[in-house]
C-alpha cells in the first residue's frame, strides 16, 4: 500500500466506505451470539432434567463443538461449490430448526443428537459468513471488516447472558425457542440483504488481474503467513475460549478464594477493553499491516497469561494479600482484552489476503477448525495440569504456548502489501 493510500485510510472513519455486506453480516453475528448467549447457561441445567450425570450434562456443550469441527471441511467444500450465501442461510435455518426441536426433546439421546445436528448448521454458517466477509472487501478494508464482524459477536455475547436469566425464569425450555427465533431472524436478514452481493463481478476481476492468488488448501499451506495464522487461531482457541472459560472461574473461587462474581467482573473487564479497541485494532491491521497487529495480539496474550500466573503465585507462593492477587487477576483480564482485540481482526484479514477474493471455502474452514480444536483440548489440558500441579502451572504453560504463536508471527511474511483485488 502506498504512503498516500495508507494515510487516507488512517483518516477514514472506522467503518466508512465498507460494503453494506459487512453491516449485514455483523447484524447476523449479533443475532446468533445473542441467542447462543441466552441458551448456553441453560443447556447443562436442561440436560440434568433427564436425570443424567454432570459429565453427560457437559457433553451437550461439547458435542456441538465436536460436530462443528468434524463438519467444517464439508462446509468449506459446499461454499466452494454452491456459494457462500446459500450455505450461510441454510446453516442458520438448520441450527434454528434443531434448536426448536431440542427444546421439545423428551430424552437425553434426542437432545444430544439434535445438538450435533445444530453443530453442522453452525459450521456451515461460520465458514460461509467469514468467507463471504473476506471476499466482499479489498485488502485495505479486511481488518476493519473483520473487527466489525467480531464486534457483532462480542455485543451479542455480552447481552445474551444478561437476557438469559429472564428467559430461564419463564421456562427451562424457553431459551431453545428464543435461540431458534434469533437464528430465524438472522437467516431472513442474510437471505434478503445479501441477495444482491456482486460476487460474480468480483470473481471476474480477480480472474483477470490476480490469476495467481491462492484458493486451494494445498497452495495455502505453502504460504508461511497461512501457517502462522493457523497456529495463532489454534492457540487462541486453546487459551482465550478454552482455558479461560473453564479454569479461570475455578481459579477465582479456589485460588483467590473469592466469590464467583469476581469472575464475571474479570470477564466484563476483558470484554470491555476488547470492545473499545476492536475497531481501532482492525484499522491498525489495515494500515500498519497484519503481521504487526498479530504481534500486538500474541504478545498481549502472552503478557496477560504471565500476569495471571503471577496472580496465583502472589497469593499462594509469595504469601501476599488476596488483594494483590485480585488486582493482578483483573489486570491480566484487561491485558488479554487488548490481545483479543487484535486477534479478532488480523488473522482473518490475513486469510482474506491469502485467498485473494476467490472462493476459498476449504481454506477458511481449515482456519476455523484450528480454533475449534483449541476450544476442545484447551479445557482438558488445563484441567489436567491443575489436577496434577496447580493453577500457576496451567497458566505458565499457556504463556509458553503464546510464545510459540509469537515466534510463528515473527517470521511470517506480510500479506497486506500483496496486490489488492478489485473491489466489489
Amino acid at each position: 500500500m502506498s504512503s498516500r493510500l495508507r494515510g487516507a485510510v488512517r483518516r477514514t472513519p472506522l467503518l466508512k466506505g465498507l460494503p453494506r455486506e459487512v453491516a449485514v453480516l455483523s447484524a447476523v453475528a449479533f443475532c446468533v451470539a445473542l441467542g447462543f448467549g441466552i441458551l448456553l447457561p441453560a443447556l447443562p441445567v436442561f440436560a440434568r432434567t433427564f436425570d443424567v450425570s454432570a459429565l453427560q450434562a457437559s457433553a451437550v456443550i461439547s458435542v456441538f463443538a465436536l460436530a462443528r469441527l468434524v463438519t467444517a471441511p464439508v462446509a468449506g467444500t459446499l461454499v466452494d461449490r454452491i456459494g457462500e450465501r446459500i450455505v450461510l442461510g441454510t446453516g442458520l435455518f438448520i441450527v434454528a430448526a434443531s434448536s426448536l426441536a431440542a427444546g421439545l426433546s423428551q430424552s437425553y439421546l434426542q437432545l444430544i443428537i439434535l445438538r450435533g445436528i445444530g453443530g453442522l448448521g453452525s459450521s456451515m454458517f461460520t465458514v460461509s459468513a467469514l468467507a463471504l466477509l473476506l471476499r466482499v472487501v479489498d485488502n485495505s478494508q479486511r481488518g476493519r471488516a473483520a473487527s466489525a464482524y467480531q464486534g457483532g459477536f462480542l455485543l451479542g455475547g455480552v447481552a445474551g447472558p444478561a437476557v438469559g436469566g429472564l428467559v430461564v425464569a419463564w421456562s427451562i425450555r424457553a431459551p431453545f425457542f428464543v435461540y431458534a427465533a434469533t437464528l430465524l431472524v438472522a437467516g431472513i436478514v442474510a437471505l434478503v440483504f445479501l441477495a444482491k452481493s456482486r460476487l460474480h463481478e468480483r470473481e471476474e476481476a480477480v480472474a483477470q488481474g490476480e490469476a495467481g492468488k491462492l484458493e486451494t488448501l494445498r497452495a495455502a499451506l505453502h504460504d508461511g503467513a497461512y501457517r502462522a495464522v493457523l497456529v495463532v487461531n489454534l492457540i487462541s482457541g486453546f487459551l482465550i475460549l478454552g482455558l479461560r472459560s473453564s479454569v479461570v472461574p475455578l481459579f477465582v473461587t479456589e485460588g483467590l478464594q473469592k466469590g464467583a462474581s469476581l469472575t464475571g467482573i474479570g470477564f466484563l473487564v476483558g470484554a470491555g477493553v476488547q470492545a473499545v479497541l476492536l475497531l481501532p485494532a482492525g484499522r491498525a491491521a489495515d494500515t500498519s499491516g497484519r503481521r504487526k497487529a498479530l504481534l500486538y495480539g500474541t504478545i498481549g496474550t502472552t503478557i496477560g497469561m504471565v500476569t495471571l500466573t503471577a496472580a496465583d503465585i502472589a497469593v499462594n507462593g509469595w504469601g501476599t494479600t488476596a488483594v494483590a492477587g485480585t488486582v493482578l487477576f483483573l489486570l491480566s483480564m484487561a491485558i488479554q482484552g487488548v490481545g483479543s482485540a487484535y486477534l479478532g481482526s488480523a488473522p482473518a484479514a490475513a486469510v482474506g489476503d491469502i485467498v485473494g477474493g476467490k472462493r476459498g471455502g476449504i481454506v477458511v474452514a481449515t482456519f476455523q477448525m484450528m480454533s475449534d480444536v483449541g476450544i476442545i483440548i484447551g479445557p482438558l489440558a488445563a484441567g489436567l495440569l491443575v489436577d496434577l500441579f496447580d493453577f500457576d502451572w496451567a497458566f505458565a504453560a499457556a504463556a509458553g504456548l503464546s510464545l510459540i504463536a509469537v515466534a510463528f508471527v515473527w517470521v511470517m511474511p506480510e500479506t497486506l502489501h500483496r496486490r489488492a483485488t478489485a473491489p466489489a
